[in-house]
Formats: structure tokens, C-alpha cells, sequence
């Protein structure tokens, strides 16, 4: 049993993980888990894509009253409203929106564990195609021997190949790991 009586095996902690553990055991009274995590992603879309709105998220110079304010607009203007909506109207009166990010990651880490769903975070160098992106979730489906929940990030620093973190383990067969590789032999063999 996790922590703050979530039924899931996934352990939460911390600020961002009590606030996760009890949305999600709201979410999943209300038979609305899926709603709830589809509303997060959305809002941390929205987060993501402005930079005002991710100064208001993380900056303390706002007072409490200012960031419900100007969450509560930006809420009803995204139509995101329900449990999602309150949750985040609440973590912004309470002056936590600077863990909502936390927040966020640790209630998909929450619903992917309901699942039984193994998340993966896939580091390319370049946007691959949907048939590649489809070969990597089959041989992450295969291996993990679980549905996978894949996010794919983009980092052009890895010049080419690809790093792959499911839970714990990592595997880096990027380019510019395999150069540091050579670089480090060579300097070895002098």
C-alpha cells in the first residue's frame, strides 16, 4: 500500500506526492481517473507552451490571491474544470503551484501503477516517424512485458541514437555517448 492510503504499489512522497495521492484517490471514487489525468496533461500542456503561464506556476513574487486569480481565468478559458479544475484552483490558493509540475508526474505515476502500465521516457535526437516511434513501443512492450505509457523527448545534443529510462534503468546508446566512448579509449591509449 502507498503512501496516504493510495491502493496502487507506487509510493508517493513528499508535498507534491500527498497532494497527488489524494486527487488520485478522489479521481478514482469518482470513477474519473482518466478525466483527471487527460485534465493535467492539458494544463501542464498549457504550462509548457507559455512562459508567462510557467513564470505564475513557479515564481513566488505572486501572492496567493493573484495566482487563483489568474488560474481560475486561464482554467475557464481551457474549459478544464471538475476535480482536475478545483485541484488546481486549491494548489494555487494553498501557494503550492510551484510543486504542480511534481504534482502532475506523480499522479500519471499514480494512474499508470492503477494500470499497470509502465511509463518509459524515450530521448531521441530528432522527431522520429510513427512507424519508429511504434517499432520503440514494441520492443519497450516486449521487454517491459507491460503496456507502455511513452514519452518521447526531443534533445538534438544526442546527435543521433537514443536513451531510453524505464523506471529505474536506463539504457544510452546515443551518438554522443558512444563518442565520449571513443574519445576517453583514445585518450586512454596514449
Amino acid at each position: 500500500m502507498a503512501e496516504n492510503g493510495s491502493q496502487t504499489g507506487t509510493v508517493v512522497s513528499g508535498v507534491a506526492g500527498r497532494y497527488a495521492s489524494a486527487l488520485f484517490d478522489l479521481a478514482r471514487d469518482a470513477g474519473a481517473m482518466d478525466a483527471v489525468g487527460a485534465d493535467l496533461d492539458r494544463f501542464e500542456g498549457l504550462i509548457e507552451g507559455n512562459p508567462d503561464l510557467a513564470r505564475l506556476v513557479r515564481s513566488p513574487i505572486f501572492t496567493a490571491e493573484e495566482q487563483t486569480r489568474a488560474i481560475a481565468a486561464i482554467l475557464d478559458k481551457a474549459g478544464i474544470g471538475g476535480l482536475a479544475g478545483n485541484f488546481i484552483r486549491l494548489v494555487a490558493s494553498k501557494r503550492r503551484l510551484f510543486a504542480l509540475p511534481r504534482m502532475i508526474v506523480a499522479y500519471r505515476e499514480l494512474l499508470a501503477d492503477a494500470k499497470g502500465i509502465v511509463r518509459a521516457e524515450v530521448r531521441l535526437a530528432e522527431q522520429p516517424s510513427e512507424a519508429v516511434t511504434n517499432e520503440i513501443r514494441a520492443a519497450l512492450k516486449e521487454v517491459a512485458g507491460a503496456e507502455i505509457d511513452m514519452r518521447v523527448r526531443i534533445d538534438p545534443a544526442l546527435i543521433g541514437g537514443l536513451v531510453v529510462q524505464i523506471g529505474s534503468r536506463m539504457v544510452d546508446a546515443s551518438l554522443r555517448t558512444k563518442l565520449n566512448s571513443i574519445r576517453l579509449a583514445m585518450q586512454g591509449a596514449r
